[in-house]
């Protein structure tokens, strides 16, 4: 058994387990690339989070998927490049948004620099995905473009809240199918598509990303909950600082709880949270609330349904990897 990508995902076979790293690495190289400049500031600017490290999931979920077809294609790493670039991207305008001073251990963009340089290297890179997406053909441009558009259109969403006559959950669901459903949709359906999968195969890789990216994003709304900085690579309890309605929050808010402890958290939850013993007081009673066990059970739900969306593909390596991504999103809302 061997050990593959940040997840810890074990893989039972040295092919897969030699082309998912070698894969990776050249995904590394793509990054690098892909956002030089020959203006120096933009180049340290645009590197900052490339060279800070990450997850890499979209990517490797690209590389897996490209095992059901032909996973040395020429598209299929300057897919994986696309898919992070683009993640990449958001992240720097996330960081605005939510007045982050940590990502990915060390100092957001706009905590060293500034919002306006931020949001300018977002868009750069933004710029770069698309001018590596236009060599993989009209098809991958489209591909991208709707995403994109899905990505866009589920911060909206978050940013100007549910309608009146919209259960706030359900309207979560559909803004994380946006934000983070659609592009873990288009890394499955990138790599199968460019490895010359099947048309069948490649429906099912798409459905099964943007199943376990609701997981993996419901995952992180339980860590920024749970997790420690060292653990999640920011800052603890961010979101619940900036007032951002995760799903902990939202089953908390839901009715079903009403004893005074409940309310208590709920007027922290109301009040200013930008106090450190009100932010460390709300915090604590989350990270012990049923709400937040709630949140557990769904990220496992998302993930067992993406884990069964994989039932009609051949059995390969490939197919046990992915059921093992199931596993590894699971542990981390564990």
């Amino acid at each position: 058994m061997t050990v593959v990508g940040p997840f810890g995902l074990s893989v039972r076979d040295q092919v897969l387990d030699t082309d998912i790293r070698s894969g990776l690495a050249d995904v590394e190289e793509g990054l690098l690339e892909a956002t030089k400049s020959d203006v120096p500031f933009i180049n340290g600017a645009s590197q900052h989070l490339v060279r800070a490290g990450g997850k890499r999931f979209r990517p490797l979920l690209t590389l897996v998927a490209a095992q059901f077809g032909d996973p040395h294609a020429p598209g299929v790493v300057p897919s994986a490049v696309v898919v992070e670039l683009t993640h990449l991207a958001t992240l720097y305008h996330d960081d605005v948004m939510d007045e982050a001073d940590v990502r990915r251990g060390v100092a957001s963009a706009n905590a060293r620099w500034d919002n306006s340089v931020a949001v300018l290297t977002g868009d750069f890179l933004f710029a770069r995905a698309s001018r590596v997406v236009a060599d993989l053909g009209p098809e991958a441009v489209r591909i991208q473009a709707e995403a994109f558009e899905r990505l866009v259109t589920g911060q909206i969403l978050e940013t100007v809240g549910p309608a009146a006559d919209r259960d706030p959950i359900d309207h979560y669901f559909d803004v994380i199918s946006g934000k983070t459903g659609a592009l873990f949709g288009v890394s499955g359906r990138f790599g199968a598509l460019l490895a010359g999968a099947d048309e069948a195969v490649v429906d099912i890789l798409t459905q099964y990303g943007e199943r376990i990216g609701t997981a993996f994003q419901l995952a992180d709304d339980v860590l920024d909950i749970a997790s420690d900085s060292q653990e999640s690579g920011k800052t603890p309890g961010t979101d619940l600082r900036e007032g951002i309605p995760t799903l902990p929050v939202l089953h908390l808010r839901s009715g079903r709880f009403d004893s005074p402890e409940d309310q208590r958290l709920r007027d922290l939850l109301d009040g200013d949270l930008t106090d450190d013993a009100k932010h460390a007081e709300a915090l604590g009673l989350l990270r012990a609330h049923p709400a937040l066990e709630q949140a557990r059970r769904d990220t496992v739900r998302y993930a067992d349904t993406a884990r069964e969306l994989l039932g009609p593909l051949r059995d390969c390596p490939a197919k046990m990897a992915l059921e093992a991504l199931c596993d590894a999103v699971v542990h981390r809302a564990g």
